[in-house]
């Protein structure tokens, strides 16, 4: 479409999506062939899927028009689950809703400002992933949608522990970012080093890392000149994707002692 610019495509097994960036005109010229527009992006985004087999599993509300033959049904995902626009349920126990599209077609979303990237999980034992309370857009309907309690930081969260999204299962899928996929760090943890980082700027990690929230320096004195909070500590064998651009933060690399 002329009002759009490709931005990044996958496929999968019946599935593609793509993201792309809408543009708006920004100039008028004559040319030997007629009217020429001067188009720039406009600082939104949208999310095509492509149907042909399979199904994808979509944010409630991000929904904009489809194409095709594609028959869409509210689905009810696993009790607590976590979908963004129902997270105050998943501390409850409640289910969550998804609208899931099946059939031959394509899939548009609604635009957004926010950055969209586009993952893909082999389905592979360890490749599942936590995500940010924020990120998940859409995923394959091959995909399972669940939350993840992190027991070991309980004590720091009234004793509830820290309840996130958990992504399982074969498939391609969408999270939305607050920056450019060309500026998320790909940190690669091989079991000897970990990942001390403000929760802010943690779009995604493998569920095989552990995860510890503690204070970035120890003792009431030293956190007070410091100025810092709670940190997390990300630990083990697996991927940790970061957004340092996000906001101005200092994160730090380091091997475990």
């Amino acid at each position: 479409m002329s009002h759009m610019q490709l931005v990044q495509e996958q496929r999968g097994n019946g599935l593609t999506l793509r993201v792309h960036a809408l543009t708006h005109v920004t100039r008028f010229s004559q040319g030997s062939d007629g009217l020429n527009e001067t188009r720039d992006m406009d600082g939104r985004f949208t999310v095509e899927a492509e149907l042909h087999g399979s199904g994808v599993l979509i944010e409630p509300g991000a929904f904009q028009y489809s194409v095709g033959q594609v028959q869409a049904a509210v689905e009810q995902q696993q009790q607590g689950g976590f979908l963004r626009r129902a997270m105050a349920t998943a501390g409850t126990g409640e289910s969550a809703f998804a609208t899931r599209f099946t059939g031959q077609g394509k899939v548009w979303t609604e635009p957004t400002r926010r950055h969209f990237i586009i993952a893909e999980s082999t389905g592979d034992a360890g490749d599942d992933m936590i995500l940010d309370d924020r990120a998940f857009y859409l995923a394959q309907d091959t995909m399972q949608l669940g939350v993840h309690t992190h027991t070991s930081v309980s004590g720091a969260l009234s004793g509830n522990g820290l309840r996130q999204p958990k992504l399982t299962g074969r498939g391609i899928f969408v999270v939305e970012s607050p920056v450019p996929v060309s500026e998320v760090e790909v940190i690669e943890l091989n079991g000897s080093d970990s990942v001390i980082v403000d929760g802010d700027m943690i779009l995604m990690y493998s569920a095989s890392l552990r995860v510890e929230l503690r204070p970035l320096v120890r003792g009431i004195r030293n956190a007070m000149r410091s100025g810092e909070g709670l940190v997390f500590v990300i630990s083990g064998k697996g991927t940790v994707f970061l957004t340092p651009t996000h906001r101005n933060v200092s994160v730090a690399h380091t091997g475990l002692t």
